[in-house]
């Protein structure tokens, strides 16, 4: 829709046709002390030069030339151009929610195959036309499990990426869905028998994930083994989507909630990204959002439709899944894109890339900081202790234009100096080299520290004449003086002892204190 302006001879044609002289006569009902009479406080008007100028400049304050080992369900991964090319065309970037399907077969195909494509990846049989994210999917994904068991509790993992659990606590705060957690073990893995005893015959779901946050691999089977035995269901969370391109789908899942931004979606600075839920068949009708479906026309031609969609807006309120009102259908068709561009062949290539870079990442830190979770399989992130705060670490690795991993004390604050690191095709060898290289630097430089304190302290005990200790200092200072052999300073502080008499030490201010706290 275009912006027309409206001329002055315009306005007061529209004034005079609802009787009124001029626009402030048009707000008159709004009080006073409620109108602004002034102009608004924001910058002058650009020319389109400054524009660009600016833009250019802000450009500059970006951080090119840096490599990211961050991860933590936002990942850095090559974007084929195509995608930009192919998304700006502008029946795709400028078209409007697919409800009439004549005039929308171009949106509603691109949507069917990106559900087509979803389902050949997770193992499912069905999948939506794509939620707000990965965080929003899972919540989502726990409410449906909620409405198809008719239970309410949820039994999340602890090891689920900290703000999905964050989303899903705001969305459950209201829902009447008690929420508890299950640890994870000294592997990384979610603890089997804290999940066993944690179930009850309220619990609707299991919620893992799975690579966890940890970038470990959850034993998908086992956890749905135990979760199909009390009657719950399974929902996996899947936070980096390439890992599929390898890893086995978790198919024993009862539904999957996925995080597409690994596939051809900018960073973007948080967003937006591209959530997705897959599930069976039999449970499509509880399936948040929007289902385009294959069928055809009069003449037999194949069409597409939106065959369902479970909201507010299309049904009674009462019967709707979700107040999820739409799909990110432009950032679907980037997914889509780049899943068309790698095929099945290319991105097992690009999972085994980033598979291979990070064991090699991980032997590297091993020999310098201590590898976390080291006893299970993972994918493209590890966890490394530090004994410096990985802050300091972090800080010093920018002066090579290295982001560094992702400290962890916010999150988990038992794990001490733990950060999470994150290696895709992006990550050189000789980045990984230098990122190590510091680290070790920075042990080295910990450890002297602790020897050289080390030293001074077996140095300071062997030395007649060293200065007392803390604990010392609270003894009574007489004791202090025999321990040090300081006969002479207390005989010279001492007044009227003969040759058999033991020294009396002369009552100076500091006896006195030390007389009356006895005293007290």
């Amino acid at each position: 829709m275009r912006y027309l302006p409206k001329s002055p001879a315009d306005r007061e044609a529209m004034l005079k046709s609802i009787g009124l002289r001029s626009v402030d006569d048009l707000f008159a009902p709004i009080p006073s002390e409620y109108r602004l009479n002034r102009d608004l406080k924001i910058p002058r008007q650009m020319a389109e030069s400054e524009i660009v100028d600016f833009f250019r400049q802000r450009s500059r304050e970006n951080g090119d030339g840096y490599t990211s080992f961050l991860g933590a369900g936002a990942y850095m991964h090559y974007r084929p151009v195509i995608i930009d090319s192919l998304i700006s065309r502008g029946e795709f970037l400028t078209a409007y929610t697919p409800y009439q399907a004549e005039i929308s077969q171009g949106t509603l195909q691109s949507i069917f195959e990106f559900q087509t494509m979803i389902c050949e990846l997770t193992g499912m049989e069905v999948a939506n036309a794509s939620m707000y994210d990965g965080s929003t999917a899972g919540a989502e994904a726990v409410m449906m499990a909620v409405r198809l068991t008719g239970r309410r509790s949820v039994v999340v993992a602890r090891s689920l990426h900290p703000e999905y659990a964050e989303v899903l606590a705001t969305y459950a705060t209201h829902q009447g869905m008690p929420l508890s957690t299950v640890g994870f073990g000294d592997d990384g893995r979610l603890n089997l028998k804290e999940l066993e005893n944690s179930i009850t015959v309220d619990t609707a779901c299991v919620l893992i994930q799975s690579p966890n946050f940890f970038g470990t691999i959850e034993d998908v089977e086992a956890i749905a083994d135990v979760a199909h035995r009390h009657g719950a269901m399974l929902v996996v969370s899947i936070a980096e989507a390439v890992s599929l391109g390898i890893i086995e789908p978790p198919r024993s899942a009862d539904i999957i909630a996925m995080e597409a931004q690994s596939f051809g979606v900018p960073l973007g600075f948080g967003g937006p990204y591209c959530g997705v839920i897959a599930t069976r068949e039999k449970n499509v009708r509880q399936m948040p959002g929007r289902l385009v479906g294959q069928t055809v026309d009069k003449q037999g031609k194949r069409g597409f439709v939106l065959t369902l969609a479970t909201r507010e807006q299309h049904i009674r309120r009462e019967k709707a899944t979700s107040n999820i009102c739409t799909n990110q259908a432009l950032v679907a068709l980037m997914v889509n894109i780049f899943m068309t561009v790698y095929g099945k062949v290319g991105l097992m290539e690009l999972a085994k890339q980033n598979l291979a870079k990070t064991a090699y990442a991980a032997s590297q830190f091993a020999g310098h900081g201590k590898l976390l979770f080291n006893d299970a399989p993972r994918f493209n992130e590890f966890v490394v202790q530090t004994s410096e705060d990985p802050y300091a670490i972090n800080n010093r690795l920018l002066g090579h234009k290295i982001v560094g991993g992702l400290p962890l004390k916010k999150f988990y604050p038992e794990l001490g100096n733990a950060s999470l690191w994150c290696c895709t095709e992006m990550t050189t060898r000789s980045v990984i080299d230098t990122a190590a290289g510091l680290v070790a630097e920075s042990e080295r430089s910990v450890r002297s520290a602790k020897d050289k304190s080390r030293r001074w302290l077996d140095e300071a005990h062997d030395s007649k004449g060293h200065a007392p200790c803390q604990s010392e200092r609270r003894t009574d200072f007489r004791e202090v003086f025999s321990r040090q052999g300081c006969v002479e300073a207390s005989a010279a502080r001492c007044t009227g002892s003969g040759h058999g008499e033991a020294p009396r030490l002369r009552r100076t201010s500091r006896s006195r204190e030390y007389a009356r706290s006895k005293r007290d």
